[in-house]
């Protein structure tokens, strides 16, 4: 089964978790890269904030499996 993960600050994340989501409420650079490399297999769909996004700029390039990833707008 997929799933759905969403990483950035917990004020705009905590709520995804409502809908089933993983959620990886991260402050700060070093947190949400803990979050990131946390995803699973198993992960389709990964919802990022526009401040983790720049965190995961290089990583998100690195990725080479299918995973469809969503910048929210500021």
């Amino acid at each position: 089964m997929a799933h759905i993960a969403v990483i950035g600050e917990p004020a705009r994340v905590e709520g995804w978790a409502l809908g089933g989501a993983r959620v990886g409420a991260a402050d700060g650079p070093e947190a949400v890269l803990a979050a990131w490399d946390a995803l699973g297999d198993d992960v389709s769909v990964v919802v990022l904030t526009a401040e983790a996004a720049r965190c995961v700029e290089a990583e998100r390039e690195r990725r080479t499996d299918a995973v469809l990833i969503v910048v929210m707008p500021p």
